[in-house]
């Protein structure tokens, strides 16, 4: 299989994988940096990629968007976007050597959200006997913290929001997927911009161009198929793949 053909695969898996449930950073980003691009290129080739299909994802659940608690969709994405280009930045200034040191650890730190993160929004909701009660300041003032994150990084973006907004507001998880890929676009789209006209991510435009062919075919696809698949068969495939690229980047590194 060429590299052309891998990347594109991988672009496909991805943006099912973020349309679904979150997490095609897992195969984008590794993928990126088998075929010989370095880290930090390759995390900021990811995130230009996989705007089409975040967006594409966000189109097919425009119709069913529903405010998170008393936050209005315009302030929350507002925020995302803020904290995407702070992230975005920090990527942008901070030495590679910074990222390369700290891509492993990320990962662990998106696993461990993945596998435990709807756990532990249960367990607190049942402790506190009801949802945290957070104010319309408190949670922008958490979504802005996960923006930065996923302008930085991207990993799990999507479950952090969602397990903020369960844990602090009790919103159920099925009902904040439409609003959790809105807001993931907002963060991609948002760092993807700036990656593309600052970073060095077009050293490789044939490899970037079979990403984002295929993550925006994922992306669509993976928006519809979310709504057919078993929940905990996608939860299980994503684990797996997360758990897999976390253990292979330790031990590379």
């Amino acid at each position: 299989m060429t590299e052309l053909a891998l990347v594109l695969l991988t672009g496909v898996a991805a943006g099912v994988l973020n349309s679904v449930g979150g997490g095609g950073t897992f195969v984008a980003l590794p993928a990126l940096v088998a075929v010989g691009l370095p880290p930090v290129t390759a995390n900021a080739a990811a995130r230009i990629a996989l705007v089409p299909g975040a967006v594409a994802g966000a189109w097919v659940y425009r119709r069913e968007l529903a405010p998170v608690g008393a936050t209005s969709t315009t302030e929350l994405t507002a925020t995302s976007v803020a904290g995407s280009g702070v992230g975005a930045c920090l990527l942008l200034v901070l030495p590679a050597s910074s990222f390369e040191s700290a891509s492993p650890w990320l990962l662990a730190f998106a696993t461990v959200v993945l596998a435990l993160g709807r756990h532990l929004s249960r367990v607190l909701a049942r402790v506190l006997d009801r949802s945290a009660g957070m104010s319309t300041r408190a949670v922008l003032i958490g979504q802005f913290l996960i923006a930065v994150y996923g302008g930085y990084f991207g990993g799990a973006v999507g479950i952090l929001m969602v397990a903020l907004w369960s844990i602090g507001l009790g919103l159920d998880a099925a009902a904040g997927n439409p609003m959790r890929i809105t807001q993931l676009a907002a963060v991609f789209l948002t760092s993807g911009m700036l990656f593309l006209f600052t970073s060095d991510a077009l050293r490789a435009p044939l490899l970037l161009a079979a990403l984002l062919v295929g993550a925006t075919a994922g992306g669509f696809a993976g928006a519809h198929l979310a709504r057919r698949l078993p929940a905990r068969l996608l939860r299980g495939v994503l684990l797996a793949t997360a758990t897999v690229t976390t253990v292979l980047y330790f031990l590379r590194g």
